[in-house]
């Protein structure tokens, strides 16, 4: 006689709790949703994808217009890294959780892994690999090299485009008030008091960011 595979492992609660997770926030995504992007990104294209129907969207990446179909489940994430081809938005816990993923959408800070790329449709997307100019570096990742507020460089994206947002925001006028807008990007090597410097001096001389 056999036994019966136990599909209540930790790692196989884990993934159900994520899948749940996930599907709640598409659904209440989806209820929020103007109609006119609902009926643009909904449009039925070549037939389904597995189970589901793909999606016509249209969106603004760095600067340059884009006409995608992309399954409807598809998160803002891998669009950008899969889809695009744009790997320096970094792909950490995939939970909203580290702020390693962290682009603008419509020049707010947001977290691609929680948000559903049908969802963007008609909006404007920066990512890391938008913020410089050409050669010209951001004024911050300019800082962010005299700092050194980065080791591994992996938390790096992330919280460029988050101490981008914290000085726009106007939450960059205190090494406190820095901290605690940006507490949602985790960085493993401990370089907070290097990030929050560079920050510091970017809003201390003014520079357009």
């Amino acid at each position: 006689m056999t036994d019966d595979l136990d599909d209540t492992s930790p790692d196989a609660a884990s993934e159900d709790r994520r899948f749940f997770l996930k599907q709640t926030m598409f659904i209440a995504g989806l209820s929020m949703a103007p109609a006119d992007i609902l009926h643009a990104a909904l449009a039925p294209d070549d037939g389904p994808v597995g189970n589901a129907v793909k999606a016509r969207i249209s969106l603004t990446i760095n600067g340059r217009r884009k006409r995608l179909t992309v399954d409807p489940r598809m998160t803002l994430l891998d669009l950008l890294r899969e889809n695009q081809g744009l790997t320096g938005t970094k792909k950490g816990c995939d939970f909203g959780q580290c702020g390693a993923c962290t682009v603008h959408i419509d020049g707010r800070r947001a977290l691609s892994c929680l948000t559903f790329a049908v969802m963007q449709h008609g909006r404007k997307v920066t990512t890391i690999e938008g913020l410089s100019h050409g050669e010209q570096l951001h004024p911050l990742q300019e800082a962010f090299i005299r700092h050194d507020g980065f080791q591994c460089g992996y938390c790096t994206p992330g919280q460029l485009m988050s101490g981008v947002a914290c000085i726009r925001e106007g939450h960059a006028d205190s090494a406190d008030e820095v901290r605690e807008y940006m507490s949602g990007n985790l960085c493993r090597c401990g370089a907070y008091p290097n990030i929050v410097d560079a920050i510091l001096e970017v809003k201390k001389e003014g520079r357009k960011v």
